[in-house]
């Protein structure tokens, strides 16, 4: 596997590797090995929704100037609540359509060795 990265980038990541006490290519190993699967942007996302939910409703209701009882703040809460995994599994959803597909095949000598072209 590799990638090309300019030579900031490349002494940004062996410092990064460095304060690790690692070498480079350990810490990029473990770097990748510990990339996420998506599951804690889809629990973010649906609390940020949720209070997002909870705000402009709540703010709607005192602008309008209804009174916001306990039982209307529960109400809100608890609908907030029941919608955010479904609301942020749809907007990651359609964030994932629009990204294209990273290439999976890896490249050949042939691909990567100027000479032989």
């Amino acid at each position: 596997m590799s990638t090309k990265v300019s030579e900031e980038e490349f002494a940004a990541l062996e410092a990064r590797a460095r304060a690790r006490k690692l070498t480079l290519s350990e810490w990029v190993r473990a770097e990748l090995l510990e990339a996420h699967d998506g599951a804690a942007d889809e629990v973010l996302l649906g609390e940020v929704l949720a209070l997002r939910t909870i705000l402009i409703n709540l703010l709607f209701s005192l602008g309008s100037g209804k009174p916001v009882t306990p039982e209307a703040m529960q109400e809100l809460i608890a609908r907030a609540d029941g919608d955010k995994s479904r609301r942020a599994m749809e907007r990651l959803t359609a964030l994932r359509a629009t990204v294209p597909e990273p290439e999976t095949e890896p490249e050949t000598a042939a691909e990567t060795n100027p000479e032989e072209g």
